[in-house]
């Protein structure tokens, strides 16, 4: 295949745990071809969405060299001479990555096979395409007013609030009914009534790990990632420093997983990243979900071939 992947600054990834290097590795070992392209790389030109895109070739030891890429100069190809073009650009989703979207959508319209589908991108907001399946998820409310916070927190005594632009754990908050900080929390998040967020009740299987699930063509990895807070935190994110731990999936998710996982398919969601805590959906990441390269490192299972194997039977078809 002639695969090309969309991505931050090739300097800026961390080979020993990102999965997009992770996917490139393993298309670069089938033998497939492999281009580089950012964001502000793809243009609407003559009809057509191009993308200015290098090749790109891996050292044979990846992992431990430096200088572990090469790449050619740019040239301008239209995205649908590719087999497959993998948007892994992080958040923000900000306009410029709905900009992206629309051009990545036009792309589509002529045939190209964008993964994940760029329309179905922009309509599951990572936060709140849980409410699509209010049956798996915790008490949830989403709303900018403060009162309808207060009666949440009021009914549940235990919250957590966050942004539905976030990632990372970035402005995650956990509050009481005791608190005394809870006027000044509400107004930083909402910037005074402007923004819209999200309160969910706090769920104390958190110490046991905030779960990453893969799903792939609609199907569970048999592994999830538990990333488990350090001591005196309850946001479960690797980057908030959270512990890894790969662990078989419980009966709870994937039944989760496989009730979510063909419906998200269907919309051309070929990658997706269900987060759980304790019995309860809390995200659907759509953009760039995380976890491979853990999650084969503890277990051996080959989660990168898993997602190759899905698109090449895609493109087959």
């Amino acid at each position: 295949m002639k695969l090309a992947f969309i991505l931050d600054h090739l300097d800026s990834i961390k080979t020993y745990k990102d999965s997009s290097f992770a996917m490139m590795r393993e298309a670069a070992f089938r033998g497939h071809e492999l281009f580089s392209l950012q964001q502000s790389d793809l243009a609407w030109k003559g009809g057509e969405t191009v993308g200015f895109s290098r090749s790109l070739e891996l050292a044979k030891d990846t992992d431990k060299a430096r200088n572990w890429y090469r790449t050619g100069e740019p040239e301008e190809i239209r995205l649908q001479e590719f087999d497959a073009v993998l948007m892994r650009k992080d958040p923000p989703f900000d306009m410029e990555y709905v900009y992206s979207t629309y051009l990545l959508e036009l792309a589509e319209n002529r045939g190209a096979q964008i993964v994940n589908s760029a329309r179905a991108v922009r309509d599951h907001n990572e936060k709140l395409a849980i409410a699509k399946f209010p049956q798996y998820t915790v008490p949830t409310l989403v709303t900018r007013q403060e009162h309808l916070i207060r009666d949440f927190l009021a009914e549940h005594r235990d919250i957590i609030l966050k942004p539905l632009d976030g990632m990372g754990g970035a402005s995650v908050f956990r509050i009481h009914s005791a608190d005394h900080n809870i006027g000044v929390i509400i107004e930083t998040l909402t910037h005074y009534g402007t923004r819209t967020i999200m309160a969910q009740r706090y769920i104390p299987e958190i110490t046991q790990g905030d779960k990453r699930i893969l799903l792939i063509a609609g199907e569970p990895v048999p592994y999830m990632l538990a990333r488990i807070p350090k001591p005196g935190e309850t946001r479960g994110n690797l980057t908030a420093g959270a512990i890894g731990v790969a662990q078989p999936l419980t009966r709870r998710d994937r039944e989760i997983a496989e009730a979510l996982g063909p419906a998200l398919y269907d919309k051309g969601l070929v990658l997706v990243g269900l987060d759980v805590i304790g019995d309860y959906l809390t995200e659907i990441n759509v953009t760039s979900p995380t976890g491979m390269r853990e999650i084969a490192d503890q277990t051996g299972f080959n989660v990168a071939g898993m997602m190759m194997d899905a698109l090449e039977k895609r493109v087959v078809l």
